[in-house]
């Protein structure tokens, strides 16, 4: 019965869509690669991925800050051919 409820609370955790601003309200210059990620739909691990092996969008490059990954908001509204 405990892996029951257990496998149900992490389908649900997993299929559950975190909240993000819409990109139009998004005023910093970077975010993170999980918030990226929403934005071009793509998993975080995809985004990880074209910044390991370099093959990201252009425009998209990705700046590394103490070893986490910060994508530039510019950069996601080029990709997605929308204008500020």
């Amino acid at each position: 019965m405990q892996a029951t409820l257990h496998s149900a609370d992490a389908r649900r955790a997993a299929t559950e869509t975190s909240q993000f601003p819409p990109l139009e309200s998004v005023n910093r210059p970077t975010v993170p690669t999980e918030q990226a990620a929403h934005y071009v739909n793509r998993r975080p691990q995809t985004l990880r991925g074209w910044a390991c092996a370099e093959t990201f969008p252009d425009g998209l490059r990705p700046i590394r800050i103490n070893g986490r990954l910060a994508w530039p908001v510019a950069g996601i509204r080029a990709v997605l051919g929308v204008a500020q």
